[in-house]
This record gives C-alpha cells, structure tokens and sequence, in this order.
C-alpha cells in the first residue's frame, strides 16, 4: 500500500513538471532556485522535514 503512495507522489511531481515545462512555468527546482535567493536557510530546512521523515517512517527498518 505504501509503494502505490509513493507511486502516486512521484507520478504527481512528474505531471506537475511535464506541465511546467510544456505551458513555460515555473519548474520546482525553478522555485526552489528562487527560494533559495530570498531566504537561504531553506535548503537547511528542507533537510531537516526531509530527515525528519525519514526517521518517522524508516526508523523501524534498522537492526538493533
């Protein structure tokens, strides 16, 4: 159930940047260019959500 989760995360990122390209959009690594620019602590923070959840939802798998 979790790898059609993923699936139809990366799916919806793939669809968003096919549009972006297609209709001359902002692309998210565009954004977070842009981001980056204004506030430079987001590429930080970003890892830190990311790391976060990756505890949150990994953290079982490792052996003790």
């Amino acid at each position: 159930m979790a790898s059609i989760a993923w699936l139809i995360a990366v799916a919806v990122l793939l669809g968003y940047e096919a549009f972006a390209l297609a209709t001359d959009r902002r692309t998210l690594s565009r954004q977070m260019w842009i981001w980056t620019q204004a506030w430079p602590l987001m590429p930080f923070l970003w890892g830190l959500v990311t790391g976060g959840l990756a505890v949150h939802f990994f953290w079982h798998w490792c052996p003790k």
